[in-house]
């Protein structure tokens, strides 16, 4: 008996149910709140590598950002801290949302 295989890609559907981390980073007074996708259940190298991605933006390309120009021009040492860690996205980011509004942080753009 013989089997006939299609070569056809299989299509995955698109989880809704990833972890997010709210982090925060903070350089003297002034501090950011932020969102990013978990990498597994790794939220602190999630946040890590997320940060990294902010300076090495802020050093490399030209953006007017409020971030970026700290981040270029501060002194400071920048630390960042995981403040929660939300299942699914449109939860994640209107916990963001509440966040930026409760925290009021001087260097989120919005």
């Amino acid at each position: 008996m013989a089997f006939l295989v299609y070569n056809i890609p299989i299509m995955r559907k698109k989880r809704k149910d990833r972890n997010y981390v709210l982090y925060r980073v903070s350089g003297g007074d002034d501090t950011y709140i932020g969102l990013t996708v978990s990498q597994g259940r790794a939220f602190w190298k999630s946040v890590k590598i997320r940060v990294q991605k902010h300076i090495s933006r802020a050093m490399k390309e030209n953006k007017d950002w409020t971030m970026c120009n700290f981040i270029r021009e501060t002194n400071e040492t920048i630390y960042y801290e995981v403040l929660e860690v939300v299942r699914g996205r449109k939860a994640a980011y209107q916990r963001e949302r509440e966040l930026i509004s409760e925290l009021n942080p001087s260097l989120n753009d919005f």
